[in-house]
């Protein structure tokens, strides 16, 4: 019997949340709403012009934040990524499992990633990453026992720019499969499907077993201009596919029945981290034998909470509310 929920695989970064005007944005030459790959020296001139006291600090990266949002929902699970010997590093971890998450992989030399995240007055999120250590994920930093004892496999795609970090996943994809655990997926962002299209392609058919995106990543991979046909060719990519559509709540196909799940109605104050919620809600889901309409209520709810704060992820457990708002779905 699997001992953990989800045995996820990331970046290991420390977040550095910032409000900020779109006039900053403009002044720095920094593009608004996507992630930007930096240098260190890049992203310490921009940090050298903001007010320190007002610093949010969080451990994330993508996959990281699903994983905390699973924890929040009551689940569990175990946490790959690669921090320094540093004060970040030692923080990032600490961090981790005060939320509820096993990080095994011990601090090795280098410089912990960071990245820088912005929030503008209309919510919108826009991020300048520098990966450090976090990018320097090799297979022998992989688990394998803990990942054969896990039920689902989660991989992030912003870990196909190195080939190294490619072939970790690849050697968990693989061995899950050896060992009936599910592999879930997150193609992360449209510039990632842009780069790696025809690897995504791929391995979403050879390894996925859930995959997960938004809109614009799901007309991305599918090479369509409309979101409602991209979830129908998502469908013949992988067994299950769920794709968000921001207030358009979320869809999920499986088999070439393609069921929506209508959102909740909130006001957003930050839209960072609501994909990762949302995954973290589904993968609680499926975890816990919810049906797939069910953990996609669960991943949108898990959504419109995480839009309503500064931040990534919530600070605070959801799992007092599941049976309110699940009543009814089945």
């Amino acid at each position: 019997m699997a001992i953990y929920d989800v045995f996820g695989i990331g970046n290991a970064l420390v977040d550095i949340i910032y409000s900020c005007s779109d006039e900053f944005l403009k002044e720095n030459q920094i593009r608004k709403g996507v992630m930007t790959l930096v240098d260190s020296d890049t992203q310490k001139q921009i940090v050298n012009k903001l007010d320190s006291s007002k610093f949010t600090l969080r451990s994330g990266g993508s996959a990281a934040n699903t994983m905390i949002g699973l924890a929040n929902s009551g689940g569990n699970g175990v946490y790959i990524g690669k921090v320094g010997k540093d004060t970040n590093g030692a923080f990032y971890k600490m961090d981790m499992e005060k939320s509820g998450i096993l990080f095994p992989v011990p601090a090795s030399d280098g410089v912990t990633g960071t990245c820088l995240v912005f929030t503008t007055p209309d919510g919108e999120r826009t991020m300048l990453t520098c990966l450090g250590i976090s990018s320097e994920i090799t297979k022998e930093d992989i688990d394998v026992e803990k990942l054969k004892n896990s039920k689902i496999l989660y991989v992030e795609g912003y870990l196909w720019d190195k080939p190294s970090t490619k072939e970790a996943c690849l050697y968990a994809m693989k061995i899950a499969k050896e060992n009936q655990v599910k592999v879930s997926f997150t193609f992360s962002d449209p510039f990632c499907v842009n780069r790696s299209k025809e690897e995504f392609i791929q391995i979403t058919k050879e390894f996925v077993d859930i995959a997960f995106c938004n809109h614009e990543e799901a007309m991305a991979v599918t090479s369509t201009n409309n979101p409602e046909d991209a979830i129908r060719e998502l469908g013949f990519l992988t067994s299950i596919g769920f794709m968000t559509w921001g207030a358009n709540g979320a869809y999920v196909v499986h088999e070439g029945i393609i069921k929506h799940v209508p959102g909740f109605k909130v006001k957003p104050i930050d839209s960072n981290g609501a994909g990762d919620a949302f995954a973290a809600g589904v993968l609680y889901g499926l975890t816990h034998e919810y049906s797939l309409e069910k953990s996609c209520r669960w991943g949108n709810y898990m959504a419109s909470r995480v839009i309503q704060e500064i931040g990534p992820r919530l600070s605070y457990s959801l799992k007092e509310k599941q049976e309110e708002i699940l009543e009814g779905i089945h």
